[in-house]
């Protein structure tokens, strides 16, 4: 493949890193093998001297950055770096492939990369330092995504790579909760989003695998039924009240919101009224103010236990605020998964809640 770097000008200088083009469309009728790899993995393909470097650090920094407010260090990513002269054709059919290099990098490994480069894309990037990415979806493979990482100098990558971080991250996050989402919501409960749609006037999207664990007014409670070794402990809970101030949106009102709801409905042991769940006060909270379907939101990345130090695990909320109706929503889902990694879990409820509709109404809904 030689790299056309007019798709790299129309990505980067236009800044429409999300709306672009890919140099190759998806071809359902593609002769090519299907991409495989598991959601949240992407292979790096990279010199190891280049990656032990300041290159690697600002990848790192991207892909490898720890999730907020977990128990334990847990990275965004699961990350496997390959040497571009270690690549295989199974290597190559993975589903989220990231090749990096520079061009002043005279070694073998960067060699095998840059020589898919022609030498008047290479002339282009020297004339414009801001040229440094290139998407190619379904290059080797079908349901593919490759990103090509480069500059002139590591220096210059490195800026590049600073400047552009968050829209890195976004493109693999987004991207996997696609992946996520056609795999675990080919089959909605019906049940589950009847209640919510009777109960809290909102329009949900879980799995037929979620049952109703408990319902009263106001409140839905529905989990994974039988969690087992090599499947975490999942529940969602949703929430609605009135909204009469911009206060309740301030982070430590929320955890208050959030610390009453569960000490009234959520119980690590439903015989035992002391082992409602509360927030790790010890683990600093993440918040991140969004905006979703025109409703202000508050995302809350954090850790929970149980009042009686029983269980514990890690949660991710939303605060939704609908002026319009009035209402304040929060919505949860928390993961017990003693000694294992949460982040895939973390990534489900994340795909499943933000599907939730605070803004439905059963004229739209009919």
């Amino acid at each position: 493949m030689k790299t056309n770097f007019w798709i790299v000008s129309l990505v980067l200088i236009s800044m429409t890193w999300m709306a672009c083009e890919s140099s190759s469309g998806s071809n359902s009728n593609s002769t090519k093998p299907k991409a495989r790899g598991s959601i949240g993995e992407i292979i790096l393909v990279i010199d190891s001297a280049k990656y032990a470097g300041p290159v690697g650090d600002a990848l790192k920094d991207i892909f490898e950055s720890d999730l907020p407010g977990m128990i334990r260090s847990e990275s965004k990513f699961k990350v496997n770096t390959v040497d571009p002269r270690a690549m295989t054709r199974m290597l190559r059919m993975s589903t989220n492939l990231i090749y990096v290099t520079t061009f002043d990098d005279r070694g073998s490994a960067s060699q095998v990369i840059n020589s898919q480069f022609s030498k008047e894309s290479k002339e282009k990037a020297l004339n414009d330092p801001s040229l440094y990415s290139l998407r190619v979806e379904d290059e080797f493979a079908v349901g593919q995504e490759v990103l090509y990482l480069f500059g002139n100098t590591e220096p210059q990558l490195i800026e590049n790579l600073k400047k552009n971080a968050a829209r890195l991250q976004n493109l693999f996050e987004v991207r996997e909760r696609g992946r996520l989402e056609k795999a675990i919501l080919a089959r909605k409960s019906s049940e589950a989003n009847n209640e919510a749609k009777n109960n809290l006037g909102i329009e949900i999207n879980v799995p037929v695998s979620y049952q109703i664990a408990k319902s009263e007014p106001g409140f839905l409670w529905v989990r994974q039924p039988t969690p087992t070794a090599n499947r975490a402990d999942i529940s969602l809970f949703f929430h609605v009240e009135d909204y009469v101030s911009e206060e309740q949106t301030f982070p430590e009102n929320i955890l208050k919101i959030r610390d009453s709801i569960t000490g009234k409905h959520v119980f690590g042991d439903p015989e035992d009224p002391t082992s409602y769940v509360v927030t790790e006060k010890q683990i600093v909270p993440a918040f991140r103010n969004m905006v979703i379907n025109d409703n202000f939101t508050t995302e809350i990345r954090a850790s929970w236990k149980t009042n009686n130090l029983s269980m514990g695990g890690s949660y991710l909320g939303y605060l939704m605020i609908d002026e319009e109706k009035g209402k304040l929503y929060y919505i949860e889902g928390f993961v017990y998964y003693p000694n294992e990694v949460h982040r895939d879990a973390l990534r489900e409820i994340e795909t499943i809640l933000l599907k939730t509709d605070v803004s439905w109404t059963p004229e739209e809904g009919a």
